[in-house]
């Protein structure tokens, strides 16, 4: 099955974007009277034809509706963005993929982007959901300072450290309702930002023996989050 993504549907739309349009009648060479699958993203799965197989403004008719059962946890990862924009990318792609809710750029002491293209994060994801045949794309957040981010509440809070002597693993804080995990940039939180999210009810975490690139930990935690509910 293909998948597009029209995010007007639940306002009536019967047709797809420019470039939604281009892909299926140019690209994938879709034609009158073809099935099509559409999401809006917001949980839900439209199925119909072709009606219109214009490049420019493709339309449709739909014919069935199927909402996404709604998981009971979520899944909120506010991660450092990486000095190479692609490795950032990359985290927004896969984490999607496996599952995530909501993505937050944080910025850090040891930042090395104060700055990030949400409009790029976003394609990406996507793409992501289109490829992997999810119905809901993850929102990603404006890039937030940590000290915004650590007053927010969630059912299960942590911040990722890299410390020897920490034995508590994330697959210990996490579970049903809203799992919110912070991810330092390469050179990791200042013990002064661990401390702060810490006196605010944040648990500090370990994902593991293996000293991970930042993309590489966020996944991880996506991964981990996920599989242990």
């Amino acid at each position: 099955m293909l998948l597009f993504y029209q995010p007007d549907m639940v306002n009536g739309a019967t047709y797809l974007d420019r470039e939604e349009s281009r892909h299926c009648i140019k690209v994938l060479r879709k034609r009158q009277n073809d099935p099509i699958h559409i999401t809006d993203g917001q949980g839900c799965l439209y199925s119909g034809i072709i009606t219109n197989a214009d490049p420019a403004r493709c339309k449709f008719k739909i014919d069935n509706k199927k909402e996404e059962k709604r998981k009971d946890f979520s899944v909120h990862i506010a991660i450092a963005p990486t000095k190479n924009m692609d490795r950032l990318e990359w985290f927004v792609e896969k984490a999607t993929e496996i599952g995530i809710d909501e993505i937050t750029p944080l910025k850090t002491s040891n930042s090395e982007r104060t700055a990030v293209k949400i409009e790029r994060l976003d394609k990406k994801a996507i793409a992501a959901m289109k490829q992997s045949l999810k119905c809901r794309l993850p929102k990603i957040n404006d890039i937030s300072a940590f000290e915004d981010i650590v007053k927010l509440s969630a059912d299960f809070k942590s911040i990722a450290y890299v410390d020897a002597s920490n034995s508590v693993m994330l697959s210990q804080n996490v579970g049903k309702g809203v799992n919110y995990i912070l991810i330092g940039p390469e050179g990791d939180f200042t013990e002064t930002e661990v401390c702060l999210a810490q006196k605010l009810g944040w648990s500090k975490v370990s994902l593991g023996q293996s000293r991970l690139r930042t993309e590489t930990a966020g996944l991880i935690a996506c991964h981990l989050i996920n599989m242990f509910q």
